[in-house]
């Protein structure tokens, strides 16, 4: 298998993965700023983690996985890439798991819901000049545009993407700077 049929099988079974624009931004921020160790927040079946992996032999990846079955199926992906070198997966809830490493990057891409938790309760991993990026807050153009959806729990999301954009624009620990680019990302960096 290659990544490129790796995405297609993920996406023909609906499996929320990130958008090309979106993981071409990473990547090419992992390579522009020599990351070698990342923390991602919601594996589904390791199409993220395997792209950041393959990127370079000395890249670490620690994945987590609340879904059982998207984590036996990212083992199984991980595997298939020789990658378990590289990639720790653990079938765990993000938001109940202890962590005392350290990451050049942590790219939050779970439960949009629990996204202001998950930047609060993993800030302390960074490593001095670490970033944490987080995806889908564009959220299919619904954040900028309400009008795109009529489903109440929908549009309960979007507030909460919007709550974590502005958690983000206010926060005095960290400068964010966000980007059109795939679903809407975002790039965190402590300030000094």
């Amino acid at each position: 298998m290659n990544i490129t049929n790796l995405k297609n099988k993920a996406r023909k079974n609906n499996i929320p993965i990130i958008q090309d624009g979106g993981i071409a931004f990473i990547k090419k921020y992992i390579t522009d700023n020599n990351i070698k160790t990342i923390l991602e927040i919601g594996s589904a079946v390791g199409y993220s983690a395997i792209s950041f992996a393959l990127l370079d032999k000395n890249i670490k990846v620690h994945t987590l996985e609340r879904d059982v079955e998207r984590y036996n199926e990212a083992i199984k992906n991980i595997n298939e890439f020789n990658l378990n070198n590289q990639i720790i997966i653990k079938n765990v809830d993000a938001l109940e798991y202890e962590l005392d490493d350290t990451f050049d990057l942590i790219f939050i891409d779970a439960a949009k819901s629990q996204y202001i938790k998950f930047f609060e309760k993993y800030k302390h991993n960074l490593t001095t000049n670490g970033v944490i990026i987080t995806d889908n807050l564009s959220f299919h153009g619904m954040v900028d545009d309400l009008s795109l959806t009529h489903n109440r729990n929908t549009k309960q999301l979007v507030g909460k993407i919007r709550n974590y954009i502005e958690f983000l624009k206010n926060n005095e620990e960290f400068d964010t700077v966000f980007y059109k680019d795939g679903d809407g990302i975002s790039v965190s960096k402590k300030k000094n």
